[in-house]
């Protein structure tokens, strides 16, 4: 989750992080991870993780699913990895009777944008916030 975002803000200290996996990590929130084999088939670091929680539609009340994480090492990106893990995962929901996947992506990370776009996600509502600086 850190060098999730570490890559898009690298000027930032995201060792808070730690407490958010803490928090939601549980046998209800899975986490898939990839790894590539070698020549002699011998696993290597993880190439990519998707971390999946339990959300509640706001409208209809449903449970559904949330993406918590994707990520893919950059070296790796633009290989079919994200899209795979994706449909996967739209797989799992469907098998667990699901009817939505949602997740929050940054408007700053365009080739996030860009498959979610591709794969059919649609805007839904947009998260605002406003920075509050204390007056001393």
């Amino acid at each position: 989750m850190q060098r999730t975002y570490q890559d898009l803000f690298p000027q930032q200290d995201f060792a808070h992080l730690a407490q958010t996996v803490e928090q939601y990590l549980s046998q209800d929130t899975p986490l898939w991870w990839v790894e590539f084999l070698d020549e002699e088939d011998s696993p290597q670091p993880p190439i990519a993780c998707l971390w999946v929680g339990n959300a509640i539609d706001q409208i209809q009340g449903d449970r559904h699913a949330h993406i918590f994480l994707l990520y893919v090492v950059p070296e790796h990106r633009r290989r079919g990895v994200g899209t795979a893990l994706m449909k996967y995962v739209e797989n799992w929901a469907i098998q667990r009777g699901d009817r939505q996947i949602g997740l929050q992506v940054w408007q700053s990370n365009p080739v996030a944008l860009n498959l979610y776009n591709h794969l059919g996600y649609q805007t839904q509502s947009l998260w605002m916030v406003k920075s509050l600086h204390s007056h001393k």
